[in-house]
């Protein structure tokens, strides 16, 4: 497990508040609504769960990465902590052997979330891969190791500290099965928390140039969500 002796709350700023104009229907279980303002190849949306508003950037933009990045190491300048930042991938399912690439990588710390369209990115910045090696940040998720490779395969880039949260939640709550269970089946567990996952939503087009609101909402909450159980389990607060 990442070396975190205290929360990392009391590192946490506040962000800048966004003005969104574009309201999505409402999804799952829990009170959902998207909210998005165009700025070229990127929106910054606001995504809610639950009482939860998670300011959201989805972009295929190298240097719109580079700004959320620069923006994160600003934010947490000075954190004494291991930083946990929730990671997901999402591709388009193949019904043949050869997988398709990578479409999107998330990203979220706290309440802040990026969405970065890789198969349509101008460039892949350094400043990301700088990022994702950096030992003040652990990155976490359920089957995370199966992600990194993904990311490594098709974009070389490479993630250094990776937490499965499957076997955390497994020994830090005395349940075996859970080594098996999927972000959906975790969420409840440790956060009593629902989340719903339509099919129609998981095996959809990720690779689409312009994302809907409920693939950014999925995309969103599942790096959220993984953030928040890596809290949890790491803090004790389940």
């Amino acid at each position: 497990p990442f070396p975190i002796v205290n929360p990392v709350y009391p590192c946490r700023k506040k962000g800048e508040h966004f003005t969104l104009v574009v309201c999505a229907p409402e999804i799952g279980s829990s009170s959902s609504r998207t909210r998005r303002s165009s700025m070229g190849d990127t929106y910054v949306a606001d995504v809610a769960f639950g009482e939860e508003v998670i300011t959201t950037t989805v972009t295929s933009s190298g240097a719109a990465v580079e700004d959320w990045v620069e923006e994160v190491y600003s934010m947490y300048a000075g954190c004494p902590n291991q930083i946990l930042v929730g990671l997901d991938v999402e591709w388009r399912p193949s019904y043949s052997r050869v997988q398709n690439p990578a479409a999107l990588l998330q990203l979220c710390i706290d309440q802040r979330c990026l969405i970065f369209q890789l198969l349509h990115a101008d460039y892949i910045p350094d400043a990301l891969s700088v990022f994702l090696m950096d030992n003040q940040f652990g990155f976490v998720g359920v089957g995370v190791a199966a992600d990194a490779n993904r990311l490594a395969q098709d974009y070389d880039l490479q993630v250094r500290n990776l937490e499965d949260l499957r076997g955390v939640a497994a020994e830090e709550m005395g349940i075996p099965e859970l080594r098996q269970a999927g972000l959906k089946d975790l969420a409840p567990q440790v956060l009593g928390v629902t989340m719903q996952k339509p099919r129609r939503i998981t095996m959809g087009p990720w690779d689409a140039c312009c994302l809907s609101d409920e693939q950014i909402h999925y995309a969103c909450t599942d790096a959220y969500v993984s953030s928040q159980i890596g809290l949890e389990l790491f803090t004790g607060n389940y």
